[in-house]
């Protein structure tokens, strides 16, 4: 699987813009970059059947699952924008949002 460029961090607030969360916002906790996917706090949401063990009691558990990257966008001033990348006058690369101008 071939690896793509991924403008979205960990610890960036999103929003879902397709399937069954669609319009949720959460935190970016984890990036899957060979994957294309993200793990985002509070969306993708599904019950796991675990099996005791030594560590826990088992039972059905809620657990965050990961989504496409297609499918989120970055979150920022209420609304869903895209990101882009221009140099400071210190000659620094930043990160801006192309909606609102500022630099995230």
């Amino acid at each position: 699987m071939t690896q793509i460029k991924c403008k979205i961090r960990k610890g960036d607030t999103i929003v879902v813009t397709t399937g069954k969360d669609k319009g949720k916002t959460g935190e970016v906790l984890r990036v899957l970059l060979t994957e294309s996917r993200v793990l985002v706090k509070g969306v993708n949401i599904v019950k796991r059947h675990v099996k005791p063990s030594a560590t826990s009691a088992g039972g059905i558990v809620e657990q965050e699952k990961t989504v496409h990257v297609s499918n989120v966008a970055f979150y920022d001033a209420g609304q869903a924008t895209r990101l882009g990348y221009k140099i400071d006058k210190a000659g620094k690369k930043e990160r801006f949002a192309k909606k609102t101008g500022q630099v995230v």
